[in-house]
């Protein structure tokens, strides 16, 4: 009895064995479909669209006046710590970008502000200002339709972690330009173009904003590390099945 008992749980655990691994062959080659397709899909896109930038023009340097530049010393006030000084120019004038706290890379979190270099007045970057800015930028033929300001996460620029400015402008590619919140910093250009390739970047690095906490604009993502997991069980699983074949003699090497 207890022998049957025995052959009777082993039938059942190899019987759980096939049917994880015939649903997870299902699940696996599904994302391997979308990985081929959106592989290809890549490989034939046209790159240049694919950036956005098919209205973005850079921003010449204007001359600076060095008798009248404050000293960066002079601004620094001991409310809050400065850690770095710079000299960059916004619309043509020159101003020190204070960096407070900053982040690894432009994108990462920061805490900067703009100080006017001449007079020493911060700069707020308002809806007005942002506009200016984006418009700099900008070689279309579209005027400027509306101007947001956004929080991470954002659609368009998922990798940002700072808070943006979004100058949309009436073209027929509705494209769409990213300003830093605190440092007038150009993020991006966005498109409709950049934004259907963007749909296949989601698809292809399975960075779905609806699980988890959202979209993250890459594949350091829990979706990967949990499908990393299923397919190593449907291997798993797939061996185990094998090593029972293999047992039974359903596999002959003929001669």
């Amino acid at each position: 009895m207890r022998k049957l008992n025995k052959n009777k749980s082993k039938l059942f655990t190899l019987s759980t064995v096939r049917a994880l691994h015939k649903w997870l062959s299902l699940l696996v080659f599904a994302q391997l479909l979308i990985w081929l397709g959106t592989g290809l899909f890549f490989n034939l896109m046209d790159h240049d669209k694919a950036r956005g930038n098919h209205n973005k023009q850079s921003v010449a340097a204007e001359a600076i006046d060095n008798q009248r530049l404050l000293n960066p010393n002079t601004i620094i006030t001991s409310s809050r710590q400065v850690s770095e000084v710079a000299l960059i120019q916004r619309l043509g004038h020159p101003y020190y970008l204070l960096t407070h706290e900053k982040g690894l890379y432009s994108h990462f979190k920061s805490d900067l502000s703009l100080v006017d270099a001449y007079t020493g007045i911060e700069l707020v970057i308002d809806e007005n200002i942002a506009g200016k800015l984006a418009k700099a930028t900008y070689k279309g033929i579209g005027d400027i339709s509306g101007v947001v300001k956004l929080s991470p996460p954002i659609a368009d620029m998922l990798k940002e972690r700072n808070t943006v400015w979004q100058v949309n402008f009436s073209d027929d590619l509705d494209t769409s330009v990213y300003v830093d919140a605190s440092s007038g910093r150009l993020v991006g250009h966005s498109n409709e173009d950049k934004r259907f390739v963007d749909l296949f970047f989601m698809l292809h690095f399975m960075d779905y904003p609806f699980l988890g906490e959202g979209s993250v604009g890459g594949f350091n993502n829990g979706q990967i590390t949990f499908f990393a997991l299923l397919t190593l069980v449907f291997c798993l699983t797939g061996f185990i099945w094998v090593v029972e074949l293999l047992r039974k003699g359903r596999y002959k090497v003929s001669y």
